[in-house]
């Protein structure tokens, strides 16, 4: 996809800081982070929501998701808590048309706060 952001950077024309690579995932961190820890995950090959990739290829989800918790093992805020995050289309605020999960952690992310 010529136009997408993440596949830039998975191809290497885009610089991101990787956090954890298997042949199927790359996560790196966000660069407008929203917790001290907040860490992108995405497959290398473009789907552009969570629902297409879902419907595609269940295993590269659940994937995904191992891939979320070795990030959060490898931040330290596994046994702490932290948050996984997937929005998927306009409403939900996605903006990336890549599906990709949100690894937060690091501090309160409880909900409704306080």
């Amino acid at each position: 996809m010529a136009e997408c952001l993440f596949c830039a950077i998975v191809a290497g024309e885009i610089p991101a800081t990787t956090v954890l690579e298997t042949d199927r995932i790359l996560a790196f961190r966000d660069i407008n982070p929203q917790a001290p820890t907040h860490v992108l995950v995405i497959p290398k090959k473009h789907y552009p929501d969570a629902a297409a990739l879902a419907a595609a290829d269940p295993g590269l989800l659940g994937e995904m998701i191992t891939a979320a918790y070795r990030v959060a093992a490898a931040e330290g805020v596994a046994e702490t808590g932290y948050r996984l995050v997937f929005n998927t289309g306009a409403q939900a605020g996605q903006t990336v048309w890549h599906v990709h999960a949100h690894v937060l952690g690091g501090r309160d992310l409880a909900w409704p706060p306080g």
